[in-house]
């Protein structure tokens, strides 16, 4: 559910499930290794190189930001491999960790790099919102999806030595009548 008067809001307060739908469940993702110049372990590893422009994040695009990304590609690949799509999530709980020096959570960061894949639709006139990537000026986002889930966001500390975000949802599968 959408509160009326919020065309640009970021998540549902809820979701209602039809009765006898089936929900897909990923497991925590997280982003997947795609800097082998970086050390093991560190943040840095764990960003798409692809990004990288002299070995450094475009301007203002924070660690944080560019891992987000990564793993909600790593969401999309593997709703896509079960035949559904980002607009099927209903639900999202995302882990951040603090980057390493930093005394809290990159929240901007990770609703940027969730702004890219969700929630990038104005409900009241279907426009497209253009989204930044760091402090860039906005652009078309990476892919365009109204859909709002509901969502969690939570500090912890990860498993995975550098992960700085890992990203659990919940997706309704589709009835195939």
């Amino acid at each position: 559910m959408i509160e009326k008067g919020k065309p640009e809001a970021l998540y549902a307060d809820g979701v209602t499930v039809p009765s006898g739908a089936a929900i897909y469940k990923t497991a925590g993702t997280g982003p997947k290794d795609l800097n082998p110049t970086a050390p093991e372990g560190t943040p840095e590893r764990y960003i798409d190189a692809g990004l990288l422009a002299n070995g450094k994040l475009p301007s203002g695009v924070t660690i944080t930001e560019a891992q987000a990304i990564n793993a909600l590609e790593q969401i999309r690949a593997n709703l896509r491999s079960r035949g559904l799509k980002l607009s099927d999530v209903i639900a999202m709980r995302a882990f951040l960790a603090k980057p390493p020096g930093a005394d809290k959570v990159d929240f901007a960061g990770w609703n940027r790099a969730y702004r890219q894949f969700f929630a990038n639709t104005n409900l009241d006139t279907g426009a497209t919102l253009l989204v930044p990537l760091g402090t860039g000026t906005p652009t078309q986002p990476i892919e365009h999806n109204p859909t709002r889930p509901t969502r969690s966001t939570l500090e912890v500390s990860l498993v995975v030595p550098g992960w700085l975000v890992e990203i659990e949802v919940d997706a309704l599968v589709p009835s195939r009548k």
